[in-house]
């Protein structure tokens, strides 16, 4: 007799081509390859997911389509009309999210973000779908999301998050019931798959020995001090070359302050690239300068493709993952001190810097598509 396999809902609807949607894309394809007991689903509210239909259609991912694609009328850009965009998603997905958990009661739902909708559901409706929790990023505790997470606790199932320092924050919050909260790595890596990728060919302009970094142009990135870095650098070594790759509200005033600086020549703002890998092949180091990070995909890419991360101590990944043996860290937001370990790293002999590749692509493997898997099985 055939056993009955569970049911995983997965809630993520996103604005912009944020990390977190290949996190989900890749906990979705976990299962998918990996459990005989799961079916595993990806709920697009808006038709969000639609820029990944190729990945999608090739990882054989299921796909419920919740609305009407309205996707592209909403608002992306700046931190106002997001909000509003997010706030009309809520209100527009309240009924048919509900109508869908009612009528086919999923076993699991894993939210991640736009999360207070799956909450308020839960609270109101008292489902039998047990609900889980992804936080990531240690948002700010503004009254409503508190009041929020405090009346969920008791409707939770569990609480996860990607890194130490988040899950240690969330326990001292003492919001969630410390029993409530697992560690889950980010599904970052798939081995074959970036295999695959670094065999595509890139710009012949760009040879051998650039540095690299990538993510979206926004306030968290923090890409001015690349340029800054680069104004400094360029002034004992003019060949230096710098490419970074994405596309964000900040583009122009990137632009503006590349040729305020008269470096157009040592930087390259390539824009959104679909595949990283090709890049991190060829560079000589990847820098993320960001804010904040939890944990920080590209970086974690950057090491499993056997390149060497110079990245800002921020919260809260940075440190977790390099630590003192997998590359080098620097101050959060501080120039002269980017400038050194900048330095440092040109200084360093072969064998050293060898030694902190090697490290680093060891503990990438702590962020493939299976251990992912694993750690979120153990919760079930």
């Amino acid at each position: 007799m055939e056993v009955k396999k569970k049911t995983i809902y997965y809630w993520s609807p996103a604005l912009s081509k944020v990390a977190t949607c290949k996190a989900v894309i890749n906990s979705v394809y976990s299962f998918k390859k990996y459990s005989r007991d799961f079916n595993s689903y990806l709920i697009s509210a808006c038709g969000e997911w639609n820029y990944y239909k190729k990945e999608i259609e090739e990882k054989k991912i299921n796909l419920i389509k919740l609305n009407i694609n309205y996707f592209r009328f909403l608002l992306k850009e700046g931190y106002i009309f997001s909000r509003i965009s997010y706030l009309l998603v809520f209100l527009i997905s309240f009924f048919s999210l509900f109508k869908l958990i009612r009528q086919n009661r999923p076993e699991y739902l894993i939210a991640h973000l736009i999360t207070s909708l799956p909450i308020v559901l839960f609270i109101c409706f008292r489902f039998e779908t047990k609900l889980i929790l992804r936080i990531s990023g240690l948002p700010k505790l503004n009254f409503f999301r508190k009041f929020l997470w405090k009346i969920s606790n008791k409707f939770l199932y569990a609480v996860t998050c990607p890194t130490e320092e988040t899950k240690k924050a969330l326990v001292s919050q003492g919001i969630f019931s410390e029993e409530k909260i697992y560690l889950v790595r980010d599904p970052i890596i798939e081995i074959a798959s970036i295999l695959s990728k670094q065999k595509e060919k890139i710009d012949e302009n760009y040879k051998e020995g650039f540095v690299l970094a990538a993510g979206r142009l926004t306030k968290q990135k923090n890409q001015i001090l690349l340029i800054n870095l680069i104004q400094n650098i360029a002034k004992e070594n003019p060949a230096i070359k710098l490419l970074i790759l994405g596309d964000g509200e900040k583009k122009n005033f990137l632009t503006k302050k590349i040729k305020e600086a008269k470096i157009e020549n040592n930087i390259e703002l390539l824009g959104y690239k679909k595949n990283i890998f090709k890049y991190l092949k060829k560079c000589k180091c990847f820098i993320s300068t960001s804010l904040w990070e939890d944990p920080g995909f590209v970086m974690v890419e950057a090491a499993a493709s056997n390149c060497f991360v110079i990245s800002s101590d921020c919260r809260s990944g940075p440190k977790e993952f390099i630590g003192k043996d997998n590359g080098l860290l620097f101050k959060n937001n501080n120039l002269d001190d980017l400038i050194n370990k900048f330095n440092e790293f040109n200084l360093m002999s072969a064998e050293d810097v060898n030694k902190k590749i090697i490290n680093a692509k060891k503990q990438s493997k702590n962020y493939t598509v299976f251990s992912h898997y694993k750690q979120l099985l153990s919760i079930f």
